[in-house]
Protein backbone atom coordinates (compact mmCIF):
# COMPACT_ATOMS: atom_id res chain seq x y z
CA UNK A 1 0.00 0.00 0.00
CA UNK A 2 1.12 3.51 -0.76
CA UNK A 3 2.79 5.05 2.34
CA UNK A 4 0.86 8.30 1.74
CA UNK A 5 -2.43 6.42 1.83
CA UNK A 6 -1.36 4.66 5.05
CA UNK A 7 -0.49 7.98 6.71
CA UNK A 8 -3.80 9.45 5.57
CA UNK A 9 -5.75 6.50 7.04
CA UNK A 10 -3.83 6.78 10.32
CA UNK A 11 -4.62 10.50 10.55
CA UNK A 12 -8.30 9.79 9.92
CA UNK A 13 -8.31 7.12 12.63
CA UNK A 14 -6.64 9.49 15.07
CA UNK A 15 -9.12 12.21 14.24
CA UNK A 16 -12.05 9.84 14.68
CA UNK A 17 -10.66 8.52 17.96
CA UNK A 18 -9.99 12.08 19.11
CA UNK A 19 -13.57 13.09 18.35
CA UNK A 20 -14.85 10.03 20.19
CA UNK A 21 -12.69 10.84 23.21
CA UNK A 22 -13.85 14.47 23.19
CA UNK A 23 -17.49 13.42 22.97
CA UNK A 24 -16.92 10.90 25.74
CA UNK A 25 -15.30 13.58 27.94
CA UNK A 26 -18.17 15.98 27.24
CA UNK A 27 -20.69 13.28 28.12
CA UNK A 28 -18.84 12.49 31.34
CA UNK A 29 -18.62 16.16 32.23
CA UNK A 30 -22.29 16.68 31.50
CA UNK A 31 -23.08 13.66 33.62
CA UNK A 32 -20.87 14.96 36.45
CA UNK A 33 -22.56 18.36 36.34
CA UNK A 34 -26.10 17.08 36.40
CA UNK A 35 -28.29 17.92 39.36
CA UNK A 36 -28.95 14.88 41.53
CA UNK A 37 -31.40 13.80 44.20
CA UNK A 38 -30.78 13.50 47.93
CA UNK A 39 -30.41 9.71 47.65
CA UNK A 40 -27.65 10.10 45.04
CA UNK A 41 -25.53 12.39 47.22
CA UNK A 42 -22.34 11.21 48.88
CA UNK A 43 -22.82 10.75 52.62
CA UNK A 44 -20.87 13.88 53.58
CA UNK A 45 -23.38 16.07 51.70
CA UNK A 46 -26.54 14.57 53.18
CA UNK A 47 -27.62 17.31 55.55
CA UNK A 48 -31.29 18.14 54.96
CA UNK A 49 -33.45 15.15 54.05
CA UNK A 50 -36.45 17.40 53.42
CA UNK A 51 -34.81 18.94 50.33
CA UNK A 52 -35.16 16.13 47.83
CA UNK A 53 -33.69 17.32 44.51
CA UNK A 54 -31.53 19.82 42.59
CA UNK A 55 -28.25 19.04 44.34
CA UNK A 56 -24.75 19.49 42.92
CA UNK A 57 -22.19 16.84 43.86
CA UNK A 58 -18.48 16.51 43.00
CA UNK A 59 -18.52 19.37 40.50
CA UNK A 60 -15.26 20.84 39.14
CA UNK A 61 -14.46 24.28 40.57
CA UNK A 62 -15.05 26.00 37.24
CA UNK A 63 -18.50 24.48 36.86
CA UNK A 64 -19.30 25.18 40.49
CA UNK A 65 -18.42 28.84 39.94
CA UNK A 66 -20.61 29.19 36.85
CA UNK A 67 -23.45 27.46 38.67
CA UNK A 68 -23.85 30.91 40.20
CA UNK A 69 -26.02 31.57 37.13
CA UNK A 70 -27.92 28.27 37.19
CA UNK A 71 -30.92 27.14 39.19
CA UNK A 72 -30.19 24.59 41.92
CA UNK A 73 -31.09 24.33 45.59
CA UNK A 74 -28.15 26.55 46.62
CA UNK A 75 -28.73 29.39 44.13
CA UNK A 76 -30.69 31.62 46.49
CA UNK A 77 -28.42 30.72 49.42
CA UNK A 78 -25.51 32.09 47.41
CA UNK A 79 -27.25 35.18 46.07
CA UNK A 80 -28.94 36.32 49.30
CA UNK A 81 -25.64 36.73 51.10
CA UNK A 82 -23.76 37.84 47.99
CA UNK A 83 -26.19 40.73 47.58
CA UNK A 84 -25.87 41.42 51.31
CA UNK A 85 -22.08 41.49 50.96
CA UNK A 86 -22.33 43.99 48.08
CA UNK A 87 -24.69 46.13 50.15
CA UNK A 88 -22.28 46.28 53.09
CA UNK A 89 -19.39 47.06 50.76
CA UNK A 90 -21.43 50.02 49.55
CA UNK A 91 -22.09 51.12 53.14
CA UNK A 92 -18.40 50.77 53.96
CA UNK A 93 -17.38 52.90 50.97
CA UNK A 94 -20.09 55.45 51.71
CA UNK A 95 -18.88 55.88 55.28
CA UNK A 96 -15.19 55.94 54.37
CA UNK A 97 -15.83 58.62 51.75
CA UNK A 98 -18.42 60.44 53.91
CA UNK A 99 -21.19 60.15 51.34
CA UNK A 100 -24.40 60.82 53.35
CA UNK A 101 -26.70 59.51 50.61
CA UNK A 102 -25.05 56.10 50.94
CA UNK A 103 -24.06 56.04 54.60
CA UNK A 104 -27.52 57.13 55.73
CA UNK A 105 -29.53 55.03 53.32
CA UNK A 106 -31.57 53.82 56.31
CA UNK A 107 -31.51 57.13 58.16
CA UNK A 108 -35.19 57.64 57.48
CA UNK A 109 -35.87 55.04 60.16
CA UNK A 110 -33.76 56.66 62.88
CA UNK A 111 -35.95 59.54 64.02
CA UNK A 112 -39.60 58.43 64.02
CA UNK A 113 -39.26 56.19 67.07
CA UNK A 114 -41.27 57.55 70.01
CA UNK A 115 -39.03 57.98 72.98
CA UNK A 116 -41.18 58.99 75.92
CA UNK A 117 -44.03 61.30 76.81
CA UNK A 118 -41.62 63.92 78.07
CA UNK A 119 -39.39 63.50 75.09
CA UNK A 120 -42.28 63.88 72.66
CA UNK A 121 -43.70 66.99 74.34
CA UNK A 122 -40.47 68.74 75.02
CA UNK A 123 -37.29 68.77 72.97
CA UNK A 124 -35.11 69.92 75.82
CA UNK A 125 -31.81 68.14 75.62
CA UNK A 126 -31.19 65.91 78.56
CA UNK A 127 -28.07 63.81 78.65
CA UNK A 128 -27.98 60.94 76.18
CA UNK A 129 -26.39 57.90 77.76
CA UNK A 130 -25.43 59.80 80.89
CA UNK A 131 -24.69 58.25 84.25
CA UNK A 132 -22.00 55.65 83.70
CA UNK A 133 -21.15 57.04 80.32
CA UNK A 134 -21.56 60.80 80.86
CA UNK A 135 -22.94 61.50 77.41
CA UNK A 136 -24.45 64.94 76.85
CA UNK A 137 -26.95 65.28 74.04
CA UNK A 138 -26.89 68.30 71.80
CA UNK A 139 -30.06 68.86 69.84
CA UNK A 140 -28.75 68.91 66.31
CA UNK A 141 -31.72 67.95 64.19
CA UNK A 142 -35.38 68.84 64.13
CA UNK A 143 -38.03 66.14 64.55
CA UNK A 144 -38.60 64.04 61.47
CA UNK A 145 -35.14 64.56 60.02
CA UNK A 146 -32.97 61.59 59.15
CA UNK A 147 -29.88 60.93 61.20
CA UNK A 148 -26.94 62.85 59.79
CA UNK A 149 -23.81 61.08 58.66
CA UNK A 150 -21.36 60.21 61.43
CA UNK A 151 -19.02 62.98 62.43
CA UNK A 152 -15.43 62.24 61.38
CA UNK A 153 -14.17 63.48 64.78
CA UNK A 154 -15.47 60.35 66.51
CA UNK A 155 -13.35 57.24 66.94
CA UNK A 156 -14.68 55.21 64.06
CA UNK A 157 -12.65 52.01 64.06
CA UNK A 158 -15.22 50.02 66.12
CA UNK A 159 -17.87 50.95 63.55
CA UNK A 160 -15.68 49.71 60.69
CA UNK A 161 -14.77 46.57 62.64
CA UNK A 162 -18.47 45.71 62.62
CA UNK A 163 -18.79 46.40 58.88
CA UNK A 164 -15.73 44.26 58.10
CA UNK A 165 -17.03 41.42 60.27
CA UNK A 166 -20.39 41.52 58.49
CA UNK A 167 -18.76 41.50 55.05
CA UNK A 168 -16.52 38.57 56.01
CA UNK A 169 -19.49 36.57 57.26
CA UNK A 170 -21.63 37.22 54.18
CA UNK A 171 -18.82 36.53 51.72
CA UNK A 172 -17.66 33.34 53.47
CA UNK A 173 -21.26 32.09 53.52
CA UNK A 174 -21.73 32.72 49.78
CA UNK A 175 -18.40 31.06 49.00
CA UNK A 176 -19.31 28.02 51.08
CA UNK A 177 -22.68 27.53 49.40
CA UNK A 178 -21.18 27.98 45.95
CA UNK A 179 -18.11 25.70 46.16
CA UNK A 180 -18.92 23.15 48.89
CA UNK A 181 -20.16 20.78 46.17
CA UNK A 182 -16.62 20.31 44.80
CA UNK A 183 -15.14 17.65 47.11
CA UNK A 184 -15.28 16.28 50.63
CA UNK A 185 -12.13 18.07 51.79
CA UNK A 186 -13.20 21.43 50.39
CA UNK A 187 -16.69 20.93 51.80
CA UNK A 188 -15.31 20.52 55.33
CA UNK A 189 -12.97 23.51 54.92
CA UNK A 190 -15.68 25.82 53.63
CA UNK A 191 -18.20 24.77 56.29
CA UNK A 192 -15.68 25.64 58.98
CA UNK A 193 -15.02 28.98 57.31
CA UNK A 194 -18.76 29.62 57.23
CA UNK A 195 -19.10 28.93 60.97
CA UNK A 196 -16.09 31.12 61.72
CA UNK A 197 -17.68 33.89 59.66
CA UNK A 198 -20.85 33.75 61.76
CA UNK A 199 -18.85 33.87 64.99
CA UNK A 200 -16.77 36.81 63.70
CA UNK A 201 -19.91 38.71 62.74
CA UNK A 202 -21.37 38.23 66.22
CA UNK A 203 -18.14 39.31 67.92
CA UNK A 204 -17.68 42.42 65.79
CA UNK A 205 -21.34 43.38 66.23
CA UNK A 206 -20.61 44.01 69.91
CA UNK A 207 -17.83 46.52 69.25
CA UNK A 208 -19.80 49.67 68.28
CA UNK A 209 -22.43 49.62 71.06
CA UNK A 210 -20.05 48.56 73.83
CA UNK A 211 -17.26 50.88 72.74
CA UNK A 212 -19.46 53.96 72.39
CA UNK A 213 -21.84 53.37 75.32
CA UNK A 214 -19.07 52.59 77.80
CA UNK A 215 -16.35 54.78 76.33
CA UNK A 216 -16.40 56.99 79.41
CA UNK A 217 -16.17 53.97 81.72
CA UNK A 218 -13.26 52.04 80.18
CA UNK A 219 -13.33 49.32 82.84
CA UNK A 220 -16.78 48.12 81.75
CA UNK A 221 -15.79 48.63 78.13
CA UNK A 222 -12.82 46.30 78.61
CA UNK A 223 -14.82 43.72 80.60
CA UNK A 224 -17.59 43.39 77.99
CA UNK A 225 -15.34 43.46 74.91
CA UNK A 226 -13.00 40.92 76.48
CA UNK A 227 -15.94 38.73 77.49
CA UNK A 228 -17.48 38.50 74.02
CA UNK A 229 -14.05 38.03 72.43
CA UNK A 230 -13.24 35.09 74.72
CA UNK A 231 -16.63 33.53 74.06
CA UNK A 232 -16.09 34.01 70.33
CA UNK A 233 -12.66 32.38 70.35
CA UNK A 234 -14.04 29.43 72.34
CA UNK A 235 -16.89 29.05 69.84
CA UNK A 236 -14.55 29.22 66.86
CA UNK A 237 -12.15 26.63 68.33
CA UNK A 238 -15.09 24.34 69.12
CA UNK A 239 -16.57 24.65 65.63
CA UNK A 240 -13.21 23.95 63.99
CA UNK A 241 -13.36 20.47 65.49
CA UNK A 242 -14.34 18.17 62.56
CA UNK A 243 -16.98 16.29 64.54
CA UNK A 244 -19.02 19.45 65.13
CA UNK A 245 -19.20 20.20 61.39
CA UNK A 246 -21.62 17.35 60.76
CA UNK A 247 -25.39 17.64 60.47
CA UNK A 248 -25.76 15.79 63.78
CA UNK A 249 -24.60 18.89 65.65
CA UNK A 250 -26.75 21.43 63.79
CA UNK A 251 -28.71 22.36 66.94
CA UNK A 252 -25.52 22.49 69.03
CA UNK A 253 -23.91 24.95 66.60
CA UNK A 254 -27.02 27.10 66.65
CA UNK A 255 -27.01 27.14 70.47
CA UNK A 256 -23.39 28.29 70.54
CA UNK A 257 -24.27 31.26 68.35
CA UNK A 258 -27.40 32.01 70.36
CA UNK A 259 -25.34 31.92 73.58
CA UNK A 260 -22.96 34.49 72.11
CA UNK A 261 -25.86 36.69 71.16
CA UNK A 262 -27.52 36.37 74.56
CA UNK A 263 -24.30 37.58 76.17
CA UNK A 264 -25.31 40.97 74.79
CA UNK A 265 -28.20 41.09 77.28
CA UNK A 266 -25.73 41.81 80.07
CA UNK A 267 -24.27 45.09 78.72
CA UNK A 268 -27.68 45.98 77.25
CA UNK A 269 -29.43 45.74 80.63
CA UNK A 270 -26.52 47.59 82.24
CA UNK A 271 -26.84 50.47 79.76
CA UNK A 272 -30.64 50.65 80.04
CA UNK A 273 -30.64 50.69 83.85
CA UNK A 274 -28.00 53.39 84.04
CA UNK A 275 -29.72 55.51 81.38
CA UNK A 276 -33.34 54.70 82.19
CA UNK A 277 -34.54 58.31 82.06
CA UNK A 278 -32.91 59.16 78.76
CA UNK A 279 -35.49 59.80 76.03
CA UNK A 280 -33.27 58.65 73.18
CA UNK A 281 -32.65 55.20 74.58
CA UNK A 282 -35.74 53.88 72.78
CA UNK A 283 -34.17 54.56 69.39
CA UNK A 284 -31.24 52.24 69.92
CA UNK A 285 -33.37 49.74 71.85
CA UNK A 286 -35.74 49.54 68.88
CA UNK A 287 -32.87 48.85 66.48
CA UNK A 288 -31.23 46.29 68.71
CA UNK A 289 -34.55 44.58 69.42
CA UNK A 290 -35.14 44.22 65.69
CA UNK A 291 -31.63 42.80 65.33
CA UNK A 292 -32.13 40.26 68.12
CA UNK A 293 -35.57 39.26 66.85
CA UNK A 294 -34.23 38.83 63.32
CA UNK A 295 -31.33 36.63 64.40
CA UNK A 296 -33.46 34.50 66.73
CA UNK A 297 -36.21 34.08 64.12
CA UNK A 298 -33.69 33.09 61.46
CA UNK A 299 -32.05 30.62 63.84
CA UNK A 300 -35.45 29.08 64.60
CA UNK A 301 -36.01 28.46 60.89
CA UNK A 302 -32.48 27.04 60.57
CA UNK A 303 -32.92 24.56 63.43
CA UNK A 304 -36.50 23.45 62.75
CA UNK A 305 -36.14 23.23 58.95
CA UNK A 306 -39.49 24.84 58.41
CA UNK A 307 -41.21 25.01 55.92
CA UNK A 308 -39.60 22.15 53.92
CA UNK A 309 -40.28 19.80 56.84
CA UNK A 310 -44.01 20.32 56.24
CA UNK A 311 -43.87 19.52 52.53
CA UNK A 312 -40.63 17.77 51.45
CA UNK A 313 -39.62 18.54 47.89
CA UNK A 314 -41.90 21.55 47.47
CA UNK A 315 -39.32 24.10 48.67
CA UNK A 316 -36.24 22.57 47.03
CA UNK A 317 -35.42 25.60 44.87
CA UNK A 318 -36.96 28.49 46.76
CA UNK A 319 -38.40 29.14 50.19
CA UNK A 320 -36.57 26.59 52.31
CA UNK A 321 -35.34 27.31 55.82
CA UNK A 322 -31.73 28.15 55.05
CA UNK A 323 -32.72 30.81 52.55
CA UNK A 324 -35.10 32.33 55.09
CA UNK A 325 -32.29 32.20 57.68
CA UNK A 326 -30.05 34.16 55.31
CA UNK A 327 -32.65 36.88 54.81
CA UNK A 328 -33.10 37.35 58.56
CA UNK A 329 -29.32 37.53 59.05
CA UNK A 330 -29.15 40.45 56.62
CA UNK A 331 -32.13 42.19 58.24
CA UNK A 332 -30.51 41.82 61.66
CA UNK A 333 -27.20 43.18 60.40
CA UNK A 334 -28.91 46.19 58.83
CA UNK A 335 -30.81 46.92 62.04
CA UNK A 336 -27.52 46.81 63.95
CA UNK A 337 -25.98 49.12 61.36
CA UNK A 338 -28.73 51.66 62.09
CA UNK A 339 -28.02 51.45 65.83
CA UNK A 340 -24.28 51.82 65.25
CA UNK A 341 -24.89 55.00 63.22
CA UNK A 342 -26.85 56.51 66.09
CA UNK A 343 -24.11 55.70 68.60
CA UNK A 344 -21.40 57.01 66.30
CA UNK A 345 -23.22 60.23 65.49
CA UNK A 346 -23.74 61.26 69.09
CA UNK A 347 -20.24 60.25 70.14
CA UNK A 348 -18.89 62.40 67.32
CA UNK A 349 -20.98 65.36 68.46
CA UNK A 350 -20.46 65.34 72.21
CA UNK A 351 -17.30 63.37 72.85
CA UNK A 352 -16.70 62.17 76.41
CA UNK A 353 -16.25 64.41 79.42
CA UNK A 354 -14.44 62.25 81.96
CA UNK A 355 -14.50 65.00 84.56
CA UNK A 356 -18.25 64.65 85.12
Amino acid sequence: MDPKITISLDNKKKKINGNKNMKSENRNRTKRCCLVSFEELPEYMKDNEFILNYYRANWPLKDAFFSLFRWHNETLNVWTHLIGFALFVGLMVGNLMDVPQVADIFGIFTSPFPSSAVGNISHNSKDFFSGATNFNLKQSASPGMAVASPEPSATRWPFFVFLCGSMFCLLSSSTCHLFACHSHNLNILLLRMDYVGIAVMIITSFFPPIFYIFQCTPVWQLVYLTGISVMGVFTIVTLLTPAFSTGKFRAFRAMLFVAMGLFGLVPAVHAVVVNWNEAKRNVTLAYESVMALSYLTGTAFYVTRIPERWKPGFFDLAGHSHQIFHVFVILGALAHYGAALVFLEFRGEVGCDRNK
